[in-house]
C-alpha cells in the first residue's frame, strides 16, 4: 500500500533561508541548463533492471536490507513537512517512501542521513543510496553522480500579492491583460510569451529580485518563475504573496528532478525503474495533487 498522510497546511515559515537551497538545485550556466516544460516522460537513461534484481534481498544498499535516502537540512515546504522526512509528509518525503514500497522496502526499512547539497552532486563515494533534494538533471550533473529517471517534471507559476487584478483568477485566458513580468533570458520569459500571450508586452529583469521589487511597487502584476521559486517568492520575499496558479506543461523536454546516485551505482536502473512505474500508475500525479495542487498552486486551464 502507498504511504500517505492526512491533508494538512503546509508550513512555510521554513523556507526563510530557502534563496542558497532552490538557487543550488537550479541550473546555473548553458552547460547545466535544461528545459523547465515539457512532457512526463522520463529524463533517465538506463533501462530498468529486471524485478528480480530489485528486492531488499538483492540491491547493494550501504546496509543490508535497508534502503538509505538523503536530503539536507532544513528540508523545507513543500517538498518535506516540519523538516522530518521520516514522516512521509511533503511532496519529496512521499515519493521517498513511494519508491522503496516499489522495491519491496517497508516504511521501517526506510532510514534518512543529512547530506548537504553540494556533497551529493560532488563525485566520489555517498553514504545513502539515493538522494531527493530538488536536484535538477542535467548533462553537467551526470559526469559526476546517476540520476534515476525524473520524479517531478519542473512547471512554471504566476506569482502575486493578495488582493491584485490576477488574484483568483482560475485559467490562462484570465491573464491576457496582465502586465506579467519574468527574468531576461529564461524559461519563465518564454511562457509568458508562448503559452500566457499577453496583450501587453512582459516586463524583463535581470534578476528575480528586481522583479519581486517591481511587484511590490505595482509596476507589473504577476511574475512568473519555476514552481519551486514561487513557492519561496510568495512565501518569503512577499509580504502578501500568493501563487495565481500553474502553467500546463508545453515542449517535448521537462527539466525534471531527479534521484541522485553515486556515479555507477548498481542501484541506478532499480530506482529509475521504480520512478517509471510510479509515473505509469499514476501516483506521482496523485502524490503531486495532494502536495503541491492543493497547497496553493492549482494549474491554471
Amino acid at each position: 500500500m502507498l504511504k500517505t498522510s492526512r491533508m494538512r497546511p503546509v508550513a512555510v515559515a521554513a523556507l526563510a533561508t530557502a534563496t542558497i537551497a532552490l538557487s543550488a538545485c537550479a541550473p546555473t550556466d548553458e552547460a547545466d541548463s535544461g528545459s523547465d516544460a515539457g512532457t512526463s516522460e522520463s529524463a533517465g537513461t538506463s533501462e530498468s533492471a529486471a524485478a528480480d534484481e530489485c528486492t531488499p534481498d538483492t540491491m547493494e544498499t550501504v546496509a543490508d536490507g535497508t534502503l538509505t535516502i538523503a536530503t539536507d537540512d532544513p528540508a523545507y515546504s513543500p517538498w518535506f513537512v516540519d523538516n522530518d522526512p521520516t514522516n512521509g509528509e511533503g511532496y519529496e518525503s512521499a515519493v521517498a517512501y513511494a519508491i522503496a514500497e516499489q522495491l519491496g522496502y517497508t516504511t521501517d526499512q526506510v532510514a534518512w542521513v543529512t547530506v548537504p547539497f553540494n556533497k551529493v552532486v560532488q563525485p566520489g563515494p555517498k553514504e545513502f543510496d539515493f538522494d531527493v533534494n530538488q536536484v535538477s538533471i542535467t548533462e553537467a550533473r551526470r559526469k559526476a553522480v546517476d540520476f534515476s529517471s525524473g520524479y517531478y517534471d519542473v512547471v512554471q507559476a504566476v506569482v502575486t500579492n493578495k488582493g491584485s487584478a490576477i488574484d483568483g483568477i482560475t485559467s490562462i485566458a484570465d491573464l491576457a491583460d496582465a502586465k506579467l513580468g519574468a527574468q531576461v533570458g529564461t524559461t519563465s520569459y518564454n511562457a509568458i510569451v508562448d503559452q500566457v500571450q499577453p496583450s501587453q508586452d512582459p516586463a524583463v529583469f535581470d534578476t528575480n529580485d528586481q522583479a519581486v521589487q517591481a511587484l511590490k511597487n505595482g509596476q507589473i502584476d504577476g511574475i512568473v518563475v519555476d514552481l519551486p521559486t514561487a513557492y519561496y517568492m510568495s512565501a518569503v520575499q512577499l509580504d502578501d504573496g500568493l501563487i495565481v496558479g500553474q502553467l500546463p506543461l508545453a515542449g517535448d523536454e521537462p527539466e525534471q528532478f531527479g534521484a541522485v546516485l553515486a556515479k555507477d551505482s548498481p542501484l541506478t536502473d532499480c530506482i529509475s525503474g521504480a520512478v517509471d512505474a510510479l509515473r505509469t500508475d499514476g501516483i506521482l500525479d496523485q502524490i503531486g495533487q495532494e502536495w503541491l495542487e492543493q497547497q496553493g498552486a492549482p494549474e491554471l486551464s
